[in-house]
């Protein structure tokens, strides 16, 4: 039996991207401190939507595994060189999860098919790289017409310009609101 998907009351997800990170690429040194400022707000955005039982998308890079499923890249990511940024945010039971292969949350996955069947409208971008899969994924949701919110506190970058511009470009050109304050629904 299969459990249904929920329904999004207010048309709103949070979608985690790219939080269940092994931590042993290139730019992982970058990256790093400022997963380290982002995880409290990611976590708070995590317990808020829970707490409303809106809907939880974990969007995530497989690194390549492609015989990986959700409970074996969140292994690899404890296993990694980081556990610390992991552990706090894994996926509960009731979570969603869709693995990703580049950039955007939407390319080559199922999450258009999934957020249709929930009634989703908005979504709530969380998780790293604010220069990478975050701008790609808002621009991503903006040409599907979807409202995009980015807590800027809840994004973590690998460089700090680049990311101050992608945040100013998914407002300016996506219509994205930017979120300075803790998430609530």
């Amino acid at each position: 039996m299969t459990t249904p998907t929920p329904e999004a009351a207010d048309g709103t997800a949070l979608v985690v991207i790219d939080m269940l990170n092994p931590y042993r690429h290139q730019d992982a040194d970058l990256l790093v401190p400022s997963v380290g400022k982002a995880l409290p707000a990611v976590e708070q955005a995590l317990s808020a939507a829970r707490a409303a039982r809106v809907p939880v998308v974990y969007a995530n890079d497989n690194f390549g595994q492609w015989r990986s499923h959700h409970g074996e890249i969140a292994d690899v990511a404890l296993a990694g060189a980081h556990p610390e940024l992991v552990e706090p945010v894994l996926p509960d039971d009731d979570s969603l999860f869709v693995v990703k292969a580049r950039h955007s949350v939407f390319y080559e996955t199922p999450l258009t098919y999934l957020l249709s069947t929930m009634d989703v409208t908005r979504l709530i971008l969380v998780g790293q790289v604010t220069e990478q899969c975050v701008l790609y994924s808002a621009l991503d949701a903006h040409i599907r017409h979807l409202d995009v919110v980015v807590p800027t506190r809840a994004v973590a970058h690998i460089h700090a310009d680049l990311a101050e511009a992608a945040l100013r470009m998914m407002e300016r050109n996506m219509g994205a609101r930017l979120l300075h304050g803790s998430v609530t629904f």
